[in-house]
């Protein structure tokens, strides 16, 4: 059984939300999955030992929120390399944050990504709840 981190950042509770579905869709195909707050992340050791690690954060003015940067800069110690990985994200307008983690993940750690990051404005507006899951299972399908 594998087992995946997933790391978040929030302002208004909605990315906690995502997070949280994300981690059932992988439970749901029989893998274990970690949710952490980004600030109870505190040294690179803490994202190691997982088989996956995912990381989100909202959107704010164009960019993901101050934590996120944060935990960016220091996962390039944490040897992320062929790992499986995922970015999502929730927003208002805009929804670049995903996007920008997803990037770092895929060529900077160089990590095993799934095909996109995830951005829902809401978990619980149009199928964001079984499209979150479903990001979940697609994490765990890369497991194999």
């Amino acid at each position: 059984m594998a087992k995946a981190l997933i790391v978040y950042a929030t302002r208004t509770g909605e990315t906690e939300k995502i997070a949280n579905l994300i981690a059932e869709g992988i439970r749901f195909s029989g893998h274990e999955a970690e949710v952490k707050k980004v600030t109870d992340v505190k040294k690179e050791d803490d994202l190691k030992g997982f088989d996956a690690v995912v990381l989100g954060s909202p959107t704010y003015h164009g960019e993901m929120v101050q934590g996120m940067k944060t935990l960016l800069f220091m996962a390039e110690k944490a040897e992320l390399n062929g790992k499986v990985g995922g970015a999502f994200g929730a927003f208002g307008w805009s929804g670049e944050a995903p996007d920008r983690i997803f990037d770092t993940m895929k060529n900077i750690y160089q990590m095993n990504m799934v095909t996109a990051p995830l951005r829902l404005k809401a978990a619980g507006l149009g199928g964001g709840m079984k499209m979150a899951q479903d990001y979940g299972r697609e994490i765990a399908e890369k497991f194999a």
